[in-house]
């Protein structure tokens, strides 16, 4: 990989395993609408412009239905779910069961009609994934707070499934431009419970940060350099930074936040991290970078995450 690939990959593994951080500090200081929609506007106001070169959003209308599922199940949904759970669980906690994410992919791709079959390799990531989950979630879910791992987990499933549509539906729709509009559909959608629930003073000036670091940088700069990545180093390659999101979002909570690295934390890591990487790999297993989960294949339709 060139220079230029590694300096774009790190800046991906940076950009969106910080966000959970981000969120937290946000979501003390002004609604989740508030938040969302200060990500989704912001983004659409940057993206749209560099969409609208050459003329590059004529036509894309004619999917507007796949494209407002993809919409609903990348943007809409997820980041109300996410944010809303952040008001009570630690942002590595999150971080690490989003992270579950491409194991729920493989699972969804094989129930939705995936034809590539599981080998045993893949069946025991599945399984050491999902364990990780389990000693992640259990305590939360016996006396903690069960809806808000609940709201992650669903979170990641969305993440999961939203793929499916970009990949059968809207393969001939370029990125860029989808992704623009996605973000323009869902500011409009959160714009009237933002405006209800607009903080009555000016936020603390910690959490004016995190939003505009949310906005700027972990979406609409996001997305510039995830395209600028597929480009230099393949789709393929470019999905690997993945893995590496988690390491960033617990290192952040724990140095910046202050948030605890207990032994099931670690345990957990290895787990979701290692099951990940099993369950997407190559069948071949011949060491090249992991295969995308199911329907994240065609990279230029990733979704937009975190």
């Amino acid at each position: 990989m060139s220079r230029r690939g590694w300096i774009l990959f790190a800046l991906m593994s940076v950009i969106w395993g910080v966000p959970y951080l981000m969120i937290k500090v946000a979501v003390d200081g002004v609604s989740v609408p508030v938040l969302v929609f200060a990500r989704t506007a912001v983004g659409a106001a940057v993206l749209l412009p560099l969409a609208l070169r050459g003329g590059r959003l004529r036509g894309i209308m004619r999917h507007w239905r796949p494209m407002a599922a993809f919409a609903a199940l990348e943007i809409i949904v997820p980041w109300w779910l996410l944010s809303d759970a952040e008001r009570h669980l630690t942002s590595s906690m999150t971080g690490l069961l989003i992270a579950a994410s491409p194991i729920i992919a493989v699972v969804v791709g094989r129930l939705t009609g995936d034809a590539e079959r599981l080998g045993a390799l893949r069946w025991a990531g599945l399984a050491v994934g999902l364990a990780g989950v389990a000693v992640l979630a259990a305590p939360e879910l016996r006396g903690g707070d069960p809806w808000s791992i609940t709201e992650v987990l669903l979170t990641a499933a969305c993440y999961a499934i939203a793929p499916l549509i970009a990949a059968r539906r809207l393969k001939d729709v370029p990125a860029l431009p989808m992704t623009a509009v996605c973000l323009g559909l869902a500011a409009l959608v959160y714009a009237p419970p933002a405006v209800m629930t607009w903080p009555d003073a000016l936020p603390a000036g910690r959490v004016l940060a995190a939003l505009a670091g949310l906005a700027l940088i972990c979406t609409a700069l996001a997305f510039i350099v995830f395209f600028a990545l597929i480009r230099e180093v393949g789709a393929s390659r470019a999905l690997v930074f993945t893995y590496v999101n988690p390491v960033v979002a617990v290192a952040a909570g724990v140095v910046v936040l202050g948030e605890p690295l207990t032994p099931s934390i670690l345990a957990s890591f290895a787990l979701i991290l290692g099951g990940s990487v099993l369950a997407t790999a190559s069948r071949g297993g011949s060491g090249e970078a992991p295969a995308p989960p199911a329907g994240e294949r065609l990279a230029e339709e990733s979704p937009a995450r975190p």
